[in-house]
């Protein structure tokens, strides 16, 4: 499924690196578990090979995924929830699909939250993880820094919240 050296994503982490694929016994069963480096924190996992769908470990995107997800960034379309509680949990099952459309769409839900009134502390760490694991993810397809790709990524959001705030004003006048 995933090569030693291959760079793979680890929802709700980031990017990681696939640094060995062997068998270990754990509790006297023995499975094959892939050993991963997350980038963000130079950390380690195991994870069996039996769950990495469970997990969502999934592949780098293509650039072409990297270009659709700045079109979504940019496109001012922005789901909110009312109550936080239904925003947080609508916004935690997205960050665990891992899914690059997921996370952006809570990074923005929550980046339009956070110009209206402060995040919660829970809010505030998952704004943090979602634009990290986007960042990270942005700048190892594009192979730019992490700081540039941060750039590009606040720029989208900028120009979401802003058409965003074009199209209220235009329903408002009509």
């Amino acid at each position: 499924m995933f090569e030693i050296g291959q760079k793979v994503v680890y929802p709700n982490h980031g990017v990681s690196v696939v640094e060995e694929i062997g068998d270990s016994a754990i509790d006297g069963n023995e499975q094959t578990y892939y050993f991963l480096r997350l980038l963000s924190n130079d950390s380690k996992v195991m994870v069996p090979e039996e769950n990495l769908d469970l997990v969502g470990l999934r592949p780098l995107c293509r650039a072409k995924d990297i270009r659709e997800l700045f079109t979504l960034l940019e496109d001012g379309n922005i789901d909110t929830y009312k109550d936080w509680k239904g925003r947080y949990k609508q916004n935690l099952d997205k960050m665990k699909t891992g899914r690059l459309t997921d996370v952006a769409e809570v990074l923005k839900n929550l980046r339009l939250v956070s110009q209206k009134k402060s995040l919660s502390f829970r809010e505030k760490k998952m704004y943090e993880r979602a634009k990290y694991f986007i960042v990270s993810e942005v700048a190892h397809v594009k192979k730019i820094s992490e700081e540039d790709a941060e750039k590009q990524v606040e720029k989208a959001l900028e120009s979401s919240l802003e058409k965003r705030s074009k199209r209220k004003k235009k329903a408002e006048d009509d």
